[in-house]
């Protein structure tokens, strides 16, 4: 059997004694794949609750005409938490449709055993319409040879393409302009097996309700859906609003929805906290605890030299699983629900923080770096913030080396009955001494 080859034989590499290419790979899958080895691993990982990613949905739900559907973007691995897990839990939750960007998202959630439509938000790429046919998915058309490669393929298979005709109303990115669109219609009579069911844009400013071009967009989108339909076209779906603009009073054109970074707990509109949970939770564990003595630096640079004297935990998480370097000397993480500053640089693989402060803390205490302790929380926001960027790249950037651990619906507080933290009131562990774990400084 395969799986019982040990890495060597006889001194000689396992490789040699494969007789094909398939055993190669398999070979290759079993041994070479660690996530899915039976050994233990760093205390590295996201968890995923899947709780709060109901909860969420929900939240959407509720806020939503029963006569408005939810089409759920889990493009980029469902934003890093695992599209397949992520796709499953809100089919179960009344999802009716899945956005992703590209086919090959689809063409794996498909294989994964999800039935619903799925859109692909980027149009299909030259060689890819057979497939986007055969598993049955919708996509965007915005340029003439689309339909012309479209519907030959589909004509091949004798089936019919279904398509969202894409119009840009002031994002300046994919789409028909209104300008282009009569042309784009005309020569749409040609392609029989082209069905357009829906009309789509995107808006540019949806975390800002106030702003004027959110109403310009909602306009220039009338429009097009008023030509389209002169043309004899009778699209079932009508969709503009991205997470941001759900939140906010609807139009009443819009018949679909698509929230992506408010299901995965990231707030859409910059001005207002939202009941959204977190759903990706990053945490390792303490590796090392050691005391050092004032003037003595830390990580490359020494761009922190502890001014008193100081109990340093390293971590095993780095830039290289997505903890970015920005976050170096100044942000904070949790251990044991008492927020502790990093210090020094971050590095590749380590990283270091000040947990003098944290009555009993020990080694192998749990760390969050992003995500919530109960209700004690490191915000993607607040990461966005301290590193430049958004909230929907700190959830992109946690890195494939970083395993997902999913927490099923109804999974408990994991720090429920904890003793509170003499320090800043929270709770966590009841260690032992601090000192009979590190000694003295």
């Amino acid at each position: 059997m395969v799986q019982e080859i040990p890495f060597h034989q006889g001194g000689e590499s396992v490789l040699t004694d494969l007789e094909s290419p398939f055993l190669l790979y398999v070979y290759l899958t079993l041994y070479l794949s660690y996530p899915t080895m039976h050994y233990a691993h760093r205390p590295t990982r996201v968890e995923i609750d899947l709780a709060a990613l109901r909860h969420n949905y929900m939240q959407l739900r509720r806020r939503t005409s029963t006569d408005v559907d939810i089409m759920a973007v889990v493009k980029a691995d469902a934003y890093g938490h695992g599209a397949v897990f992520v796709a499953q839990t809100l089919q179960d939750a009344g999802a009716s449709m899945f956005g992703v960007a590209i086919a090959e998202e689809g063409l794996a959630l498909r294989r994964a055993g999800i039935m619903k439509p799925i859109l692909v938000l980027g149009g299909a790429w030259p060689g890819q319409e057979d497939i986007v046919l055969a598993e049955g998915m919708h996509t965007t058309v915005f340029e003439y040879d689309q339909l012309e490669r479209l519907n030959s393929a589909a004509r091949r298979q004798g089936r019919r393409c279904t398509c969202h005709i894409k119009l840009d109303t002031g994002m300046g990115r994919l789409g028909l302009q209104l300008e282009d669109l009569p042309g784009f219609l005309a020569h749409l009579r040609h392609f029989p097996y082209i069905d357009i069911v829906g009309v789509m844009s995107h808006m540019a400013l949806a975390d800002e309700p106030e702003h004027p071009h959110n109403a310009t967009q909602m306009e220039v989108f009338a429009r097009g859906v008023e030509q389209i339909r002169a043309a004899g076209l009778t699209p079932r779906y009508l969709h503009s609003y991205n997470s941001a603009a759900s939140f906010v009073p609807p139009s009443s054109m819009c018949n679909l929805m698509r929230p992506g970074i408010a299901l995965y707990g990231g707030q859409p509109l910059a001005a207002t906290r939202l009941d959204l949970h977190p759903v990706m939770n990053f945490r390792t564990q303490i590796a090392h605890l050691k005391w050092l003595p004032p003037g003595r630096g830390v990580s490359y640079g020494q761009h922190f030299t502890a001014t008193r004297p100081t109990l340093v935990a390293s971590i095993p998480v780095g830039y290289a699983d997505g903890y970015n370097r920005l976050l170096s000397n100044g942000f904070h993480a949790i251990v044991n629900k008492c927020k502790v500053p990093v210090i020094g640089k971050v590095c590749m693989d380590w990283t270091m923080l000040d947990v003098t402060e944290v009555p009993g803390v020990a080694a192998y205490d749990d760390v969050t770096l992003l995500g919530c302790e109960g209700d004690v929380c490191v915000y993607a926001e607040d990461w966005a913030e301290r590193i430049g960027t958004i909230s929907y790249e700190v959830m992109c950037q946690v890195s494939k080396r970083v395993p997902r651990v999913y927490l099923p619906v109804g999974t408990p507080d994991r720090t429920e009955g904890t003793p509170e933290c003499e320090v800043c009131g929270h709770r966590g562990e009841d260690k032992s001494a601090l000192q009979e774990q590190v000694g003295d400084v």
